[in-house]
């Protein structure tokens, strides 16, 4: 195993994640699995723990055992805050373990709090590099400057929203002492009922045998963008495995990675070039391959269609118009953590036009010109 990986060590303030993924997204319980596969494009997490008074999160308390999460229990205390409590138990437990453990470089702080913006600081101040993650209804604005990489929950791949983002009620753990962080329109959520239904689909199947070619892609996209250098077969793998440590390739009907890789080389889902060492290749995407082209084609035709038959289509159930003409399509095939993506990538190639639409509730595409 080389050594070039960051070494992550998570501490989640649970109460605050769980209450704004319920109340700015409608997500419940919280959904721990995108905040993993995200850390494990960026390295190993070697440190996994959670801050919460556990007795009011059954649910969750079970869902964050499974994902081999230490659970820190914050217990309600007569005549003291709770909130208090975990603040400074997690800053505590942060800063001890960035001194006793050297190898850690990263820190991932699961938060939207501007109480913890000091401790942000003095891990960096300690040479560790801060990850920040939050929902970015209930994020304080002060908070992601503080950090050397921000997450919005949000926009994590395999995030579903129930509903548009909007600023959480008032309530005793909603502690953001700025205003949250504001963006462009949101992404929509409508029609849960089937887009949703599609995009857990396509996760439940990234390791089947007829997409292990969406698994490749995404896991290879993320690398892409937080990477400076070439992405090598075997940190690739490394990845992987990261996000399904049960992965084997010979599950697929390939006695080694390398046989993988270039099965999908010939499928045109990925493109190996010669790496630094003999047998590890430098993977990368393809660029403007026919594949990708027919699939913005395929959106393209289909947006005319409907439009010609109703006015522009949303954005929202799309995507099912889409897999009703190709029923295997799906987004992460071509590198796109999400189907909004894949609709801008359209965009930019001149394809369709996407105008948010404040009636709707949703972007609304149409052909250009």
């Amino acid at each position: 195993m080389a050594n070039d990986d960051e070494r992550i060590a998570l501490f989640l303030d649970y109460e605050n994640l769980a209450i704004g993924a319920r109340d700015g997204l409608g997500v419940e319980p919280f959904a721990f699995g995108p905040v993993a596969d995200a850390l494990a494009e960026r390295g190993r997490v070697v440190v996994r723990r959670a801050y919460a008074d556990w007795s009011g999160f059954d649910a969750d308390r079970r869902l964050m055992a499974r994902a081999q999460v230490e659970l820190i229990e914050i217990p309600q205390r007569i005549g003291g805050s709770r909130k208090n409590a975990a603040d400074i138990k997690l800053a505590v437990d942060a800063i001890e373990l960035a001194y006793e453990r050297n190898f850690i470089t990263t820190f991932a702080i699961g938060t939207g709090d501007s109480d913890f913006t000091p401790l942000m600081h003095k891990l960096r101040e300690l040479d560790k590099r801060v990850i920040g993650i939050g929902v970015q209804s209930s994020t304080s604005a002060l908070l992601p400057p503080a950090c050397d990489e921000f997450l919005f929950y949000d926009r994590l791949p395999g995030v579903e929203p129930v509903r548009a983002p909007r600023r959480p009620r008032a309530h005793g753990r909603d502690r953001a002492t700025a205003s949250p962080v504001q963006e462009p329109p949101p992404q929509p959520s409508a029609d849960v009922g089937s887009e949703a239904v599609a995009d857990v689909e396509d996760s439940a199947a990234s390791t089947d045998d007829g997409d292990v070619g969406a698994l490749m892609a995404r896991t290879l996209a993320g690398l892409q963008r937080h990477s400076d250098g070439p992405v090598l077969a075997s940190r690739l793998k490394r990845a992987v495995l990261r996000k399904d440590p049960t992965f084997d390739e010979a599950d697929h009907g390939f006695r080694g990675f390398g046989e993988l890789l270039r099965n999908l080389e010939n499928q045109g889902v990925v493109v190996l070039r010669r790496g630094t060492a003999q047998g590890d290749p430098e993977v990368t995407l393809p660029e403007d391959s026919s594949a990708d082209e027919e699939a913005f084609q395929l959106l393209a035709q289909v947006v005319h269609d409907l439009a010609d038959s109703g006015g522009p289509p949303q954005l929202s159930g799309l995507k099912n118009h889409l897999r009703k003409r190709a029923p295997n399509f799906t987004e992460k095939r071509y590198g796109f953590n999400n189907f909004l993506s894949f609709a801008k990538a359209a965009r930019a190639r001149g394809l369709v036009a996407m105008e948010w639409d404040d009636d709707a509730g949703d972007y609304l595409l149409r052909l250009p010109g």
